[in-house]
């Protein structure tokens, strides 16, 4: 039996009176990249950002339906989003590190977890760096304003980041659309890596990156979970007409 992060259950969700996902069904596996890929506005986003309750930041929104996380719901009262955010981090779109030292960036998280000990710092740092591959790029200008990195650094010390409260997820909004193409592939390499010891889910609107990086593809489509299966299957062999339409460019 498969573990599972999450497990979604008939997930709804309105913007006010506008219906952004319909009955959503999956059941997302730990320690394996999961790639949601779909056309703009078809969800996919919304959907991610579900999975850390960010999306509850946006007035008017309603939802239903049910996302268990190790086995507990997250929407039931009680449970607080500031605890399920330690446990899932996020990566943006677009590189966001805040504008202080390359070290205070990686550090801010256990910060506010209230480890202040210098040494303890020191390692976290180090050790994350290290993981998000930019620790020999970086090391020794670890004072130095992170906003004076190159997009990809950027984008690396924001998933240093993301990881240095050790996490059990990554969640990842389209990380590398605003990289180029060499960054982008160092992204790719990484997450790899990365899912010996995260679960991470991904939403791109590429899908040869979709096809490269991820044990299972998840194809959004209107607000709707049209097929959901082993990657390969997916890109090979999908279920569904409008899955093979997508992938075969017919829109998008």
């Amino acid at each position: 039996m498969d573990n599972h992060t999450y497990n979604v259950e008939n997930l709804n969700l309105w913007y006010g009176n506008n219906q952004a996902l319909y009955e959503i069904k999956m059941d997302i596996p730990e320690n394996e990249v999961t790639a949601i890929i779909g056309p703009s506005g078809c969800g996919k986003s919304t959907f991610l950002k579900t999975l850390n309750r960010m999306v509850e930041m946006v007035p008017g929104v309603k939802l239903s339906g049910d996302i268990n996380y190790y086995g507990n719901n997250i929407f039931r009262s009680g449970y607080h989003p500031e605890e399920l955010r330690t446990k899932v981090g996020m990566v943006f779109q677009h590189p966001n590190p805040f504008p202080k030292s390359i070290y205070e960036n990686v550090a801010f998280g256990a910060k506010i977890q209230g480890i202040r000990k210098k040494s303890v710092l020191d390692e976290m740092v180090e050790k994350s760096l290290k993981q998000a591959a930019i620790w020999d790029e970086v090391k020794d200008r670890l004072n130095s304003n992170a906003m004076g990195l190159s997009g990809g650094q950027q984008q690396r010390v924001c998933i240093a980041r993301a990881i240095a409260t050790q996490p059990d997820v990554i969640l990842m909004d389209e990380p590398t659309s605003a990289l180029d193409p060499i960054s982008t592939l160092r992204v790719e390499e990484l997450i790899q890596e990365l899912k010996e010891h995260y679960t991470i889910i991904i939403v791109t609107h590429n899908m040869q990156q979709a096809s490269r990086v991820s044990d299972r593809t998840a194809f959004f489509l209107n607000g709707e979970l049209v097929e959901y299966d082993n990657t390969d299957r997916i890109f090979s062999n999908p279920q569904d007409r409008r899955t093979e339409d997508y992938i075969s460019g017919k829109f998008g």
